[in-house]
């Protein structure tokens, strides 16, 4: 019969390798794979074929980038800091990696010897964690611009930190919000309070997600926010001077922070591993006892893990991660590219002050809400729903300034007013 207490023993230490070695290689995978999706995906925008030539519709092209990137020729400017360029894009790289130790991505799983919990590490200051490592990876752009000695691959590094440290503000003001709600930095405590409360996070809290996912855009230097590496003006930003597998670990650092946002993005405001309109994978560990909920009485009411439910919740993970990073190859295959000072100007005079204002709003409305005795439920999170989305539809208004959701036909016949010059003037005759 399986255990409903947490593994441990020789049993936890095999499961906690297996964990990492699977999270390791599945981020792996989804990193070649995501490079293959986003060439397809823009050959299709494009109205062109893409990869199709390495393996059945070019399934095996990522294996073939991967050895071209192995053998390929690997310089070093000779008047680079040598030990800085090499040490670059391992910093770049890390982080990512590392970052996604914190996130649940299944219902636990039952076994003979215990429960498994879907984590790698669930450490009480999850989001912190994730806040501090994610900070860490402008360190290897600015290092690998700096040691090469090329002036373009500097500016591209310079333009990294500047555009890095204006979004991690917003970033982390936007975060505030999920703590106000959920009242705990733990993401399984996260996923828990949404399963709880009957309503994902991207509801009750709309303009947090919006300004979430427009810092996520930034801080992984997606277009359009890919100023550091702007080819028009930086021939390639700050990995000019680098090639072969010490090149390709900088587009693998994209790509893994993609994944990690992405993921992130999902836990903390589309319920993570919770499929919707279902109670039956709800699953928390309180006080020693894995509980799926509390009974009118307060009493408890135990979980019943299965296999089944844990497949199915990580399938549900999957696609709530695939979603978001299509989402990113849509955006880069569709939008320009921001100018400098316009990225700049979005991050401290928009984001900045909308995020503390809502942190503000929302902290009142949650104010009020426990003042008049308003239980944690659906009816709480429908009500900060309509405060969220009035906010939501107050920003966008406001970030509009009537040139898109309005249409810029309208002010666009206003500036190209057509006028009609006399038939003498035009002949050059005088009046």
């Amino acid at each position: 019969m399986e255990s409903l207490q947490p593994i441990s023993g020789i049993a936890g230490l095999v499961a906690m390798t297996l964990k990492v070695l699977g999270v390791f290689v599945g981020v792996l995978l989804v990193v070649a794979y995501t490079t293959y999706a986003e060439r397809r995906i823009a050959a299709w925008i494009q109205d062109r074929i893409g990869p199709n030539r390495v393996g059945p519709w070019g399934l095996f092209q990522p294996i073939a980038d991967g050895l071209k990137g192995l053998f390929k020729e690997e310089t070093l400017p000779a008047r680079s800091a040598k030990a800085y360029f090499l040490l670059g894009p391992m910093i770049s790289l890390f982080p990512a990696f590392v970052t996604f130790a914190v996130i649940p991505f299944a219902a636990p799983l039952p076994t003979p010897w215990g429960v498994v919990d879907m984590i790698v590490a669930d450490i009480p200051i999850g989001i912190l964690y994730i806040l501090a490592l994610t900070s860490l990876g402008v360190y290897g752009l600015v290092v690998g611009g700096w040691a090469s000695n090329n002036k373009y691959a500097l500016l591209g590094g310079m333009r990294a930190s500047a555009q890095m440290v204006s979004y991690e503000v917003a970033m982390g003001l936007s975060v505030v919000a999920i703590l106000l709600l959920a009242g705990n930095v733990t993401l399984t405590e996260v996923v828990w309070q949404q399963q709880q409360l009957h309503v994902w996070f991207a509801l009750p809290l709309s303009l947090a997600f919006i300004l979430f996912m427009a810092s996520a855009f930034a801080e992984t230097n997606r277009l359009p926010f890919d100023m550091p590496e702007a080819e028009s003006e930086l021939v390639a930003g700050f990995h000019t001077e680098y090639s072969g597998m010490k090149y390709a670990m900088y587009p693998m650092a994209e790509y893994s922070n993609m994944t990690t946002a992405s993921a992130v993005m999902a836990t903390l405001f589309l319920g993570g591993w919770d499929i919707p309109i279902w109670s039956g994978d709800d699953a928390f560990w309180h006080q020693g006892q894995l509980i799926s909920g509390f009974a009118a009485d307060g009493s408890v009411i135990l979980a019943v893990p299965a296999l089944w439910k844990t497949l199915l919740t990580f399938s549900f993970f999957a696609a709530k991660v695939l979603f978001f990073l299509l989402v990113y190859i849509w955006v880069r295959w569709t939008l320009p590219r921001f100018r400098y000072d316009q990225i700049m100007a979005l991050g401290w005079k928009v984001l900045l002050p909308t995020a503390l204002a809502y942190t503000l709003l929302l902290a009142l409305s949650i104010l009020i809400l426990d003042q008049v005795g308003l239980r944690w439920g659906f009816v709480y999170g429908l009500v900060l729903t309509v405060v969220s989305g009035i906010a939501t539809a107050g920003f966008l208004y406001f970030l509009d300034r009537g040139h898109t959701i309005t249409g810029a036909a309208a002010t666009s016949a206003e500036r190209n007013e057509v006028k009609t010059v006399p038939a003498g003037v035009a002949a050059g005759t005088k009046g």
